[in-house]
């Protein structure tokens, strides 16, 4: 079996523990869910393993790379796992310096990307809150609408640190960009 080609989601018959599924993939060993024994750790090179093949598979049917990134994507909702956010060039290795208005006091320096994993951090946060509210079982629809205005609201006054932000379509996005 080629273990450079199974992702999570593939299914898998193994000769004593049964049917399973691939549900953690680390350097050396698959995390698989087994039918009738929960769920183990198994060697990505044991002989015991052999994928199941889907008959009638089309070209339709998702990769195991887009099902590896919906699920990263319902962790980071869920588990606040958050993504790896490249800070723009041009910030990399600056100093953000902070002065008081009265000269008499001492300005505060402080490093950029420091800052900028704060902004990112405090942005999943934000992700992580607005999914628990539509999620929640005892909000009224009327209810989940208003704190949604008040979070698209907060992204819009973030608004003002894209620059920051390498990739564009990483940008806090506010009412005026989701019209």
């Amino acid at each position: 079996m080629d273990q450079l080609t199974l992702g999570i989601g593939t299914r898998l018959q193994h000769t004593q523990q049964g049917p399973g599924v691939i549900v953690g993939i680390r350097y050396a060993t698959y995390l698989i869910s087994f039918i009738h024994h929960g769920i183990k750790e198994v060697e990505k090179n044991d002989p015991h393993l052999e994928e199941i093949i889907p008959e009638n598979v089309s070209e339709e049917i998702e990769t195991h790379s887009e099902i590896e990134r919906s699920l990263l994507k319902i962790l980071r909702l869920w588990n606040g796992v958050g993504e790896v956010v490249p800070l723009g060039d041009r910030w990399k290795g600056g100093t953000m310096v902070l002065q008081p208005g009265d000269n008499s006091l001492k300005p505060k320096d402080i490093p950029i990307d420091v800052f900028f994993h704060k902004i990112v951090m405090l942005r999943d946060r934000l992700r992580v809150m607005e999914q628990q509210i539509n999620a929640h079982k005892i909000l009224s629809d009327e209810d989940k609408v208003n704190l949604q205005q008040y979070i698209t609201r907060i992204y819009g006054s973030l608004t003002t640190f894209n620059v920051l932000f390498r990739n564009k379509e990483q940008w806090f996005v506010g009412d005026k960009g989701s019209e």
